[in-house]
């Protein structure tokens, strides 16, 4: 029996905008008598993880960073059909001849621009399938991060009975998994991406590499770009996401092991004008020689208040949002845009293809995650020119026939 996916994975980028996050107003001062923010507390003494929380699990953490130099299996061009150390499954009780499948999504928001991006690139990948004659219906409820809606969502694609796939992405992990364990159990293939739930039922599994890499790229990047002493501030979005739990437990146990100072770990809500602030606040008290962020969302207002206060600029952990790529380009600063692979909304679109023609697909479909770096830049920023500020570089649409409309017109 293959293990349960639970962790591994969830993609809470699409949490990244949640207005409950824990924003510290004032940056906790070392002369206040609690000395420098830890990687475990903030002003109130709030538990926010790190490596020695429960968020940290080594046996994940060794393998993912594993996995970054694992070379995929698939084609080179294609690095949405990769996959990395797949284990096989057979998907035979599933073939059916003919076309215009009823194809079936729950989608549990696209309420952030990463998961808007993913979207439309979903949207063009089934358009060439419903040319082609595979894809009939492509049937689509969004619960708008309502974990009740997309139970009511993926229940009411059970009861229709004509679902000739369902693909599910789901808004959290605990909650859902009854619900995609009731859709498996209709004898549907169900297909679950970006985040994952706590059943190995479903057909295939997909996702990218996951958090500990994307947080260990960034930390690691630090390290060897800084000299021994230099602060880092590290800049979160909200505690209790499992992914970003995971991204910051990986960077903690990376700077703890090297002779980097970490100034500060204070939680921004992903609001520019917090995040601008709070690095503003430090700057006043003192040098800030690297930043690291568990999502790359306002980064852009991280590296003006630099500016803006006059300091050179910091060695720098982004995300490939073009206003980064942008930004980075224009101050040629020491800089990495961590990437959690957006490319992946086109892979369960063409997992169900392979399902109906009983090819097989792995269990877990891991998908390659590797970082922009320096030499990379112009050539990302060249290829996604047309693209919004908000759009993401590694969304691999380039190919598909609404290619560059279908992006910039959002």
């Amino acid at each position: 029996m293959r293990p349960a996916r639970a962790l591994v994975a969830g993609a809470a980028v699409a949490t990244l905008f949640l207005t409950a996050a824990c924003t510290t107003d004032t940056p906790t001062d070392p002369a206040d008598g609690g000395g420098e923010t830890s990687a475990e507390e903030t002003d109130g003494g709030e538990e926010t993880g790190g490596a020695d929380s429960e968020w940290f699990v080594q046996a994940d953490y060794d393998r993912q960073l594993a996995q970054r130099e694992v070379v995929p299996e698939g084609p080179g061009e294609e690095p949405w059909l990769q996959a990395i150390e797949p284990e096989y499954v057979d998907t035979a009780e599933f073939a059916s001849e003919g076309g215009d499948k009823t194809l079936c999504f729950s989608n549990a928001s696209v309420s952030n621009p990463w998961r808007v991006t993913g979207w439309i690139t979903m949207q063009q990948q089934v358009e060439v399938l419903q040319e082609d004659g595979l894809i009939g219906e492509f049937r689509v409820s969004d619960a708008a991060d309502d974990d009740n809606k997309q139970i009511s969502d993926i229940q009411a694609f059970v009861e229709a009975g004509d679902c000739d796939a369902i693909i599910v992405s789901p808004s959290t992990t605990a909650t859902l998994t009854p619900a995609v364990e009731a859709a498996c159990e209709s004898g549907k293939p169900v297909i679950v991406f970006d985040r994952g739930v706590e059943s190995d039922c479903m057909v295939t599994f997909i996702h990218p590499i996951g958090g500990y890499a994307y947080g260990a790229d960034g930390a690691e990047f630090l390290v060897d770009n800084l000299e021994p002493g230099s602060k880092v501030l590290a800049l979160r979005i909200l505690p209790g996401v499992d992914v970003l739990e995971n991204r910051w437990a990986a960077a903690d146990k990376i700077f703890s092991e090297s002779e980097l100072e970490v100034v500060g770990t204070e939680f921004t809500g992903g609001d520019a004008a917090a995040i601008k602030d709070l690095v503003t606040q430090y700057l006043q008290r003192g040098d800030v020689d690297g930043i690291w962020m568990d999502a790359g969302d306002g980064a852009v207002a991280a590296v003006e208040a630099f500016e803006d206060a006059g300091k050179p600029y910091p060695v720098f952990m982004g995300e490939d949002e073009m206003s980064f790529l942008r930004k980075w380009q224009d101050t040629d600063m020491t800089a990495i845009g961590a990437v959690y692979s957006n490319f992946q909304w086109r892979t369960p679109i063409l997992a169900a293809q392979k399902i109906w023609a009983g090819e097989e697909v792995p269990s877990e479909w891991v998908l390659p995650q590797a970082p922009i770096e320096a030499e990379e830049l112009d050539a990302y920023l060249d290829a996604n020119a047309e693209m919004p500020s908000l759009h993401y570089a590694k969304f691999g649409g380039e190919d598909l026939p609404g290619f560059p409309e279908a992006w910039t017109d959002r």
